[in-house]
């Protein structure tokens, strides 16, 4: 019998067994000392009441032997790859209570698995994005280093390239940097450090950056909020997000085209606003233009490397705070920053 092939259970009746044995030979030695014989029904009811509970004690065991025989046949199946099967455990006891902790652990061993394929399939995708990024600056840093060979009289030429391989070499250099950033962002490796900051400030050093491209292509920014709101937040990252935002919006305007970053401060949240009128988002870019290396295939960008909106929520997202969107085609888009109203953590 398989139940006993366990020691202890073949021990647990032999020791019922002795004590049942030496509770008949005890009562029939006394009622011998007492009445000077032997009780022939006392000694046939004793025998016939140690069988029955030696039999309860082999059926209990038995179904005991049964249900962890079922319940490891189960784990089987899980491990050899049916991770949908679980143990029945709706009754009530100490062994039910484990086969419940075993489901348990099987449901997060479960969510593990899955969370490990996304974020394999998440590093497939982000790597052959990458490759594809660099593809195009690459390729065109390898025609111009065969045309500046071959152009070594021409100075005019030679400059032209020059120039136009810097611009490649910047656009790798932005991809590296912009994908460092959200990488550390997302492991947590990076420290947020807050503190009040004025809006008014950071918005000027945004706006000295940006001038001379402003300039160059015949676009306006202005300026609208008041000069003593206080944003507790870290300030080299939000200057980084708003600075992402209007780089977009510098991207997506003509000549003659504006500007506008806004800022203000109402009761429950504080808010920046960066809206222009330019190209506007085509509506069925407006859910996904936060992914990461997104390209819009009616966007006529073609330098934008798709990490910049995203680096942009991430940064604000890790404040506390949420960004949304708002764009007619040919119109223009308004981006809204908010940001609850905090003094420290």
């Amino acid at each position: 019998m398989k139940i006993f092939t366990n020691r202890d259970i073949k021990n647990f009746f032999v020791a019922v067994s002795c004590i049942l044995g030496g509770f008949i030979l005890l009562f029939q030695l006394i009622t011998w000392l007492l009445y000077s014989t032997l009780n022939l029904v006392l000694l046939i009811l004793s025998l016939l009441t140690s069988l029955c509970i030696l039999v309860a004690c082999f059926l209990y065991f038995r179904k005991q032997s049964q249900i962890m025989e079922e319940a490891v046949s189960q784990i089987n199946l899980y491990l050899s790859g049916n991770t949908d099967v679980r143990i029945d455990c709706d009754k009530e006891g100490s062994l039910y209570k484990l086969f419940h902790a075993v489901n348990t652990l099987a449901t997060a061993l479960n969510a593990h698995a899955v969370k490990e394929q996304k974020v394999k399939e998440f590093l497939k995708g982000t790597i052959s994005d990458i490759s594809h990024q660099l593809k195009t600056p690459l390729a065109a840093l390898t025609i111009y280093n065969g045309l500046l060979q071959d152009e070594t009289e021409d100075i005019a030429a030679v400059k032209e390239f020059a120039v136009k391989s810097e611009k490649e070499i910047e656009r790798i250099e932005m991809l590296v940097q912009n994908l460092l950033k959200i990488t550390k962002l997302d492991a947590g490796a990076i420290i947020i450090k807050k503190a009040p900051e004025n809006i008014a400030d950071m918005i000027n050093d945004i706006y000295q950056h940006f001038e001379f491209r402003a300039n160059e292509e015949k676009k306006i920014i202005t300026l609208s909020g008041p000069d003593d709101t206080l944003l507790f937040c870290d300030r080299d990252w939000i200057t980084e997000a708003i600075s992402n935002i209007v780089k977009n919006a510098l991207d997506h305007t003509n000549a003659g085209n504006q500007i506008t970053v806004e800022w203000k401060k109402l009761p429950a949240v504080t808010q920046i606003t960066i809206k222009d009128n330019g190209s506007g988002i085509h509506p069925e870019d407006i859910h996904h233009i936060f992914k990461r290396f997104y390209r819009s295939r009616f966007s006529k960008d073609m330098q934008g490397i798709g990490l910049g909106l995203p680096l942009a929520k991430t940064i604000v997202e890790a404040h506390d705070g949420n960004i949304t969107v708002d764009s007619a085609l040919g119109k223009g888009s308004i981006f809204v920053l908010s940001f609850l109203n905090l003094t420290k953590m």
